[in-house]
């Protein structure tokens, strides 16, 4: 069961009730919750459970709203695992190198032992590797599909090995699945309770300053989320800009197609240049781009006021360089310049 993995004090607790969540709906006069009452744009606390925001997105995704949280950004969803499900100096979390990096640093800060497990070279799951490192105490595995920073998608039959078998909460980032032919993994949310499936408004929506996560699961672990959270995580100019931009759905599918077609000019032209030796396949908005010479290229790059991803120091990762698709204009500028760059 469930409950079985959750830490005793977290089962334990009587979360925070604010004012917000003991009243819902609209009222003429509101002195519950010792608010300045001028100011009428924001001086009020926002709804704390954000329920417009998840109406419309429940809408677009097909979920109920019970089965979403929204965060601080996803480093929130991230975080919140860890202090749900894992006992500090006790317990661990397994997840693939190279991956996004966030979840190691949640795992140091909760003081969680965190395995990790090289990929196979081409970006795939070592699936034995893995398993081997699983145990009793393992709570979480994290698995990042698209996976930053390699930019593919992990095999679907290595991700369902985890959701069928590993009993502990498999949580799978999709940050960049908006922009991969890989169908979600929400159409998989009531078949396996155990899975949380993380996405972002700071891709393919094009909102990372407002810093909004969407995190998708069962209603037991949202509501333990839900319990753990800080009570106004999401603040009202967030909420009211996710509406804004909910309301117009084909402005991020139009910015989609424009990346993905910009992306796959980008992969030719960057493949044609003498400094460059291989391009690995990308279903994100980036492209993994394996260099002659990573530190020298990525240092006259920023000489010229252009800013990549340096990764060669990261697992399998050795003379990388990452490469965000920009705007038609800006990656021409990243062609024209790498087409000058010498090597040696």
């Amino acid at each position: 069961m469930l409950k079985d993995l959750v830490r005793p004090n977290i089962l334990a607790l009587e979360p925070y009730s604010c004012a917000r969540n003991e009243f819902t709906g609209e009222a003429r006069v509101y002195v519950d919750a010792n608010e300045n009452p001028y100011n009428s744009d924001v001086n009020r606390y926002p709804d704390p459970l954000q329920i417009a925001v998840k109406r419309k997105i429940a809408a677009l995704k097909g979920v109920r709203e019970t089965q979403i949280f929204l965060g601080n950004g996803s480093d929130e969803a991230i975080d919140l695992p860890f202090r749900i499900f894992c006992r500090p100096g006790i317990d661990n979390v397994v997840a693939p190198a190279p991956t996004y990096g966030m979840y190691q640093v949640c795992a140091d800060i909760n003081d969680i032992e965190y395995r990790s497990v090289p990929m196979k070279p081409e970006f795939q799951l070592d699936l034995d590797g893995m398993k081997a490192r699983i145990d009793d105490n393992t709570k979480l595995v994290f698995l990042c599909s698209p996976n930053n920073p390699s930019g593919n998608a992990l095999r679907w039959e290595d991700i369902q090995w985890f959701l069928d078998n590993f009993r502990g909460i498999t949580i799978v980032d999709e940050a960049y699945i908006d922009f991969s032919s890989q169908p979600s993994l929400l159409r998989e949310l009531e078949r396996y309770p155990r899975m949380m499936v993380l996405q972002t408004f700071s891709k393919a929506w094009g909102q990372a300053a407002i810093r909004l996560g969407m995190a998708f699961a069962g209603e037991e672990i949202i509501r333990l989320m839900n319990n753990v959270k800080y009570p106004y995580n999401v603040n009202i100019l967030t909420q009211k800009q996710a509406l804004r931009v909910l309301d117009n759905i084909a402005d991020k599918d139009k910015a989609v197609k424009e990346i993905l077609q910009q992306r796959d000019m980008l992969r030719d032209r960057l493949n044609t240049l003498e400094c460059v030796d291989r391009i690995y396949p990308s279903d994100a908005n980036f492209l993994l781009v394996k260099v002659y010479d990573a530190d020298n290229t990525y240092k006259y790059l920023l000489e010229r006021g252009i800013i990549v991803r340096n990764r060669n120091r990261v697992t399998l990762c050795k003379g990388c360089l990452r490469i965000t698709v920009g705007t038609p204009s800006e990656n021409e500028e990243i062609i024209s310049a790498l087409k000058e760059y010498k090597i040696g």
